[in-house]
């Protein structure tokens, strides 16, 4: 089981780039490990890194005022192949949301299945926080699954999540702990089929 997803209120890292690949989230190079651990010291690796492996300074997630638990980025965002481990690199790097105006459906796939809420607002709402973001690096966001809400500064936006979905994230499951969850009713129905 992971960590159940409620209701969160932390800053947020902005990342104002549209069309963000799911190769520039996790290269390809580094997709030899099995397991999910890992990953986030790669995360944008080509972006926060030069070639000798320095921090790039200015790269938002290399900026030491920057902390969150949130990561905004631009429309189109997880497009490109259809790697699960972008959604591992994500949340291995302590990011439990994405915000974004538009995320491709593999990726939001993906990141809800490996307990990354992908948030999808408005273009609008998407500008408004960006714009916060810029005048207050450290204002906050709260969202709020049970309600699928998003609020930041006096604005409240509703977002999409499908049921099962939801309900997975706010117990801490994934699709294995969900039908362990109701053994019983699928006991009780293999028993009532008829063969």
């Amino acid at each position: 089981m992971r960590e159940p997803f409620i209701t969160l209120t932390t800053t947020v890292i902005p990342m104002e780039l549209e069309n963000v690949d799911t190769d520039q989230i996790i290269p390809a190079r580094f997709l030899k490990a099995t397991t999910r651990e890992g990953f986030g010291d790669n995360l944008f690796r080509d972006w926060r890194y030069d070639g000798d492996g320095n921090p790039r300074p200015g790269f938002i997630l290399n900026d030491p005022a920057r902390r969150g638990e949130v990561l905004a980025a631009g429309k189109n965002f997880g497009c490109g192949s259809s790697r699960e481990h972008a959604a591992w690199a994500i949340r291995d790097a302590g990011f439990r949301a994405v915000v974004s105006s538009h995320f491709a459906d593999i990726f939001r796939n993906n990141a809800l299945n490996n307990g990354l809420l992908p948030v999808q607002v408005p273009a609008g709402c998407l500008t408004r926080l960006f714009a916060i973001l810029r005048e207050r690096p450290d204002a906050p966001v709260t969202i709020d699954l049970e309600r699928q809400r998003l609020r930041f500064e006096g604005e409240e936006q509703h977002f999409e999540i499908s049921p099962y979905k939801k309900e997975c994230l706010l117990k801490g499951y994934d699709d294995i702990d969900y039908l362990l969850g109701i053994r019983e009713k699928i006991e009780e129905y293999e028993k009532q089929r008829t063969i």
